[in-house]
């Protein structure tokens, strides 16, 4: 019985390391906000295939919304990919591609505008800089949270149901 509690236990470890996804919080706990360095925080990040990027900010001040390239280097808000407008917005990254982000109502032209390339696993080369802006104090890694994987929650009940057979 003791080896079969081991076993799970080891199982549990190995699938809660393998399949965490990084939820990127844009400008760590600054927020989407105007004055935030968004360089220095795209430069801390690495993006890859499952991540989950999100935006924290005043729904009645600000707004996000994925743009196309030209979109993003002009501060263009004509036809958009995608908008959101919750004051906290989640998407998940499941292209390995270039993304476009931008805040619809003015504060792109003050710096609020992001821009990463989502890499397809972590050992690949760190994703570009997006626009600058005042602030110089970058967000690091403990601004990104870590969200488990169905297959740690698998582990987890197999875990349970065995100590409840105990």
């Amino acid at each position: 019985m003791a080896v079969r509690v081991a076993l799970l236990c080891g199982l549990l470890m190995v699938s809660a390391l393998s399949v965490s996804a990084t939820d990127h919080i844009v400008g760590g706990n600054r927020g989407w906000n105007i004055g935030v360095n968004y360089t220095d925080w795209i430069n801390a990040q690495t993006f890859v295939l499952e991540d989950w990027i999100s935006f924290r900010y005043q729904k009645d001040q600000h707004n996000v919304l994925q743009v196309n390239q030209s979109g993003y280097d002009n501060c263009t808000t004509d036809n958009p990919i995608a908008n959101w407008s919750s004051g906290k917005d989640f998407m998940e990254l499941n292209e390995s591609k270039r993304y476009w982000y931008i805040d619809g109502k003015g504060g792109c032209f003050a710096g609020m505008k992001v821009t990463f390339k989502v890499n397809k696993t972590a050992s690949a080369p760190q994703p570009s800089a997006a626009n600058t802006s005042s602030d110089s104090k970058a967000s690091d890694a403990a601004d990104c949270l870590l969200r488990p994987g169905v297959p740690f929650f698998s582990a987890l009940s197999m875990f349970v149901g065995a100590l409840l057979t105990i």
